[in-house]
């Protein structure tokens, strides 16, 4: 087998779009998989959205999800150039290899290629007009992941507009021709044009790649194929939001491919391993962002406390938690409590603003709800006391004082918790309280539960 060369093409228009980086992540990782290369060939033909700050979020964006290409802008290669607006001379040598072949003809100032096969006219009730069809031999395409696909061309297509410009499925032809791309991995979208795509091989006289259509991706909610306007749908999203990329790259490999197994969180060589097109499914894949959600809060889990506080950090500093002198040791204690209940490194200052400041929020409905079970001022005014004469103001010494006191009372002593903990953090959830209650300190503890009796 020659060796495996596929390539991404996207058109930079300023949006890194979950699909998009479907496209170039099972690219990618069938070029891995097999020792293959992986090209990323840009077209920027439309001079008006293809600009440099839209390259550079695509750029960006695949760098983030660790998607390198073996050639391509900023790499380079032999197969160069790599942008579609500078290849306008292979485009015109192979328009004229057709022009000469006589596959070519001008009507209304666009260059058309020609079918061969009978032609005769039919009536349009669209057009309302007649309009000029071939019969053409059908298109055999024995696609990856679609199996057999057959398909005639009823009509003969324009390659060249009559302003100049080249259409997509004349030059994403000749750039696949004359890059030596092995294997076209593309949206199933891309299925209708391929025996158009097929048509001009055959007429360049070249063998087609293989073909791999993969499934859409579909909305979270209601029909249709998701698009850069739905929830979830940009992939710079996720970095500003602070998901990890491993994660987020995992759980998009999962759109439409499965390892055969019930495992969701793989990572990346175990992935590259097992990829093929066997297990690309022929079903739509539908973005559901809590499992992506799910899977990036194991993936921070697994983080060591050191990274994690790395990451964190000028995020809490950024949103004012937190100075830019924070003691690293009490930032590491906060965080090593919080990083289990993390679902993004963002949510983190919803977690742990109370650990850092006294000014937070209380959640007016928990109190609302806590009140209802009986009064917490009076629960915490019986264990104040307690607290106060402790020794030592660590988990076990709170355990303790707190099993005696409700043991006394008759009480279960996590009868005392959720007043405990709204009195200190506003919430009615977080991390385990009493070690939580260790690491905010004697100090702080005490006199948020005297505010809050007062």
């Amino acid at each position: 087998m020659n060796e495996v060369r596929v390539r991404f093409a996207p058109s930079p228009t300023g949006f890194f779009h979950i699909g998009s980086a479907r496209t170039a992540l099972f690219n990618w990782l069938y070029a891995r998989h097999t020792g293959g290369r992986f090209v990323l060939r840009i077209e920027d033909t439309d001079k008006e959205r293809n600009t440099e700050e839209a390259l550079r979020v695509l750029i960006d964006g695949m760098r983030w999800l660790g998607l390198d290409w073996d050639e391509g802008p900023e790499v380079g290669g032999d197969y160069g150039p790599y942008f579609q607006s500078e290849r306008q001379a292979i485009y015109d040598e192979y328009l004229q290899r057709l022009v000469d072949a006589g596959r070519t003809y001008e009507q209304d100032g666009a260059i058309w290629f020609k079918l061969e096969g009978e032609r005769y006219t039919e009536y349009d009730d669209y057009k309302k007009a007649e309009i000029e069809k071939v019969r053409a031999a059908p298109v055999v395409i024995d696609d990856a992941v679609r199996g057999r696909v057959e398909r005639a061309e009823a009509r003969d297509f324009v390659l060249v507009r009559a302003d100049g410009s080249p259409v997509f499925h004349f030059v994403n032809v000749v750039d696949d021709i004359a890059m030596g791309i092995t294997h076209v991995i593309r949206g199933e979208d891309h299925l209708s044009n391929t025996s158009k795509h097929v048509e001009l091989f055959k007429a360049f006289e070249v063998e087609p790649p293989v073909f791999a259509h993969i499934p859409l991706i579909l909305k979270e909610s209601g029909p249709g194929k998701m698009s850069k306007r739905d929830a979830g749908a940009l992939i710079d999203n996720y970095e500003e939001r602070g998901f990890l990329p491993a994660a987020v790259r995992n759980y998009i490999a999962l759109l439409g491919w499965n390892p055969k197994d019930d495992r969701e969180k793989l990572d990346i060589d175990e992935i590259i391993e097992l990829f093929d097109f066997s297990g690309i499914n022929k079903g739509n894949a539908r973005f559901d962002e809590r499992k992506l959600s799910a899977l990036n809060a194991d993936y921070l889990r697994e983080l060591n406390l050191e990274s994690f506080a790395f990451l964190v950090r000028p995020r809490l500093h950024e949103a004012g938690l937190i100075p830019e002198d924070m003691d690293e040791d009490y930032l590491q204690a906060v965080l090593k409590l919080c990083q289990p209940k993390a679902r993004s490194l963002d949510s983190l200052g919803e977690l742990c603003d109370y650990c850092f400041s006294d000014s937070f929020e209380m959640d007016a409905k928990q109190g609302e709800k806590l009140a209802k079970k009986g009064d917490p001022k009076v629960l915490l005014a019986e264990i104040l006391p307690i607290l106060e004469a402790l020794d030592t103001f660590d988990a076990d010494g709170l355990q303790s004082a707190l099993e005696g006191h409700a043991a006394a009372q008759e009480q279960k002593v996590f009868a005392y918790f959720p007043a405990l903990r709204y009195a200190v953090s506003g919430r009615a959830g977080g991390p385990d309280l009493l070690p939580l209650l260790a690491v905010m300190g004697r100090e702080r503890v005490l006199s948020r539960i005297r505010a809050f009796i007062v």
